[in-house]
Order: structure tokens, then sequence, then C-alpha cells
């Protein structure tokens, strides 16, 4: 918005209605608050890394996201490496914190879209394979350390590790700056039925297996909540994390296996 000549007076509150007239800005409460839930997901994946949520700003949040894994999961390795977009700035914070240096050892093609809202999974892996190449010469005989925000189903973590290692990356370990994606969404992420999450299936140790990394962490509940910052003393924050903790801001279904985002 700042690129049209906005200027930030503040967020809209939760049961908020801003109304813009001749008369100017009045504000309607329409709803009590009773509890701010702000999409977690928003902090790790969605939002740009110039946006500001609750007065936070995502680049500095996704850093020290990186930074508390770091202190949590650190691996000795040769590189740092994130997966673009969103996770460039963990790696960042990754790479500060440990001392390892940050490369890009993985280059996103610009003009391919999202792969893990395709509606098959042969598009989703072809999508992986267009979006994505490793930079050989700066991989190839490394120990990499691959930041990424999140595993959903798996199969583009495996597409990625397999793809540092076959530019010759000696070791790859996977580091995810969120907690295990566990439970779906029901408030408008296109994300699957919880059978097909692969941390509602799986282990951690189990999942490494099947992405064939020689080792993968999850950042913390905590560790996230304190990364992301600001809100305290708000439940959580004041963000929804249901995907992580099952613990869902509205009534939910709790028998239900399927998303009802639409």
């Amino acid at each position: 918005l700042e690129t049209c000549g906005a200027v930030y007076e503040r967020d809209v509150q939760p049961g908020v209605l801003i109304i813009l007239d001749s008369d100017g800005i009045r504000l309607d409460r329409f709803e009590k608050l009773e509890r701010r839930a702000t999409c977690a997901m928003e902090y790790i994946y969605f939002a740009r890394p110039d946006s500001d949520i609750n007065g936070i700003n995502l680049h500095s949040a996704r850093k020290r996201m990186g930074q508390k894994l770091a202190l949590e999961s650190f691996v000795d390795a040769d590189i740092v490496t994130g997966v673009p977009d969103s996770s460039i700035s963990a790696a960042i914070g990754y790479a500060e914190q440990t001392g390892i240096p940050y490369e890009l050892g993985l280059i996103k093609n610009k003009y391919t879209g999202r792969t893990f809202i395709q509606p098959s999974q042969e598009l989703r892996e072809k999508g992986v394979k267009m979006k994505l190449s490793a930079v050989r010469k700066v991989v190839e005989g490394k120990r990499v350390v691959m930041i990424d925000d999140s595993i959903v189903r798996g199969t583009t973590s495996l597409r990625i590790v397999n793809m540092l290692r076959e530019a010759g990356a000696t070791e790859v370990h996977v580091r995810i700056t969120s907690p295990p994606f566990m439970n779906p969404c029901y408030y408008g992420i296109d994300t699957p039925d919880r059978k097909e999450l692969i941390a509602s299936q799986k282990s951690v140790e189990e999942i490494r297996q099947a992405i064939n990394a020689d080792s993968i962490t999850f950042l913390s509940h905590d560790g996230f909540i304190d990364a992301v910052g600001g809100n305290d003393g708000e439940y959580n924050r004041g963000m929804c994390m249901a995907c992580f903790d099952n613990d869902y801001p509205t009534p939910v279904d709790p028998k239900s296996e399927k998303s009802c985002s639409c």
C-alpha cells in the first residue's frame, strides 16, 4: 500500500467496521472482541516480508524464527540456504545465529504459481521441478542446512532434498521454522484432509526418512510464539495456531477429517 502513497494509521481491530464516506472515517464495533486469532501462517508463509501485522514486521519476525531454530537445533554444516521466497529471511537469521555462511543454494523461477494448492500430486511434483533449481557450484561437496517454513504433505520437501543431493550436496539437514502442521484449516486456507498431512500421520523420524534428509527439526510451539513476539498477555500472542496445536478459536467438529475451506 505504501507504493500507492498510503500512510499507515493503525491495524483494523477484530470486530470493527471502518466506514469511509464524505464525513470522513468512522469506526463501528459490530462484535465484542473475545479472542484475537490472527492466522499464524501469515507470519510464517503467506504475507510478504515487507508487511507489518499487528505492529510486527514479517522479515524481522522470520529472522527471529531462524535464530530461535538455530538455538533449538544447531547442526554443523558448511552453508545455510533457504527455500525461496518465504524462508529466505529465516535462513539469514539461522546463518547469523550459527555463523554458518548463508548462500543462494536454491533459485526460484519467478513465473510459476504455488505448488501445494495444485489439484493433483502429479501437477504438484511437476510444479516443484519447474519452480526451483539448485545451484550446483554453491552446494556441490557441501553439508547443507535447508531452511523451509513448513511441511504440509512432504512431497515438495522430498523433491527439494533430492534436488540438492543431485546437485552434489553431501548432507542435507532440514530445519522448519514452524511446528509440525498436523491439522486442517477451517478458515479459508486450502489445506488437505488430515490424513494427507504428513505430520499427522508420521513421527519426526518417519518424516525425515520420507523426505530423504540427514536430519530434520521443527521449531517448537513456544519458540515460534517467542520469535513472533508482540501482543503480550494475549493467548498465543493473538494468533490462531490450530493447524499446529488443534486449538481452534471457534467450535469445529472434532470428528471431521476434512477441511471445509473453500
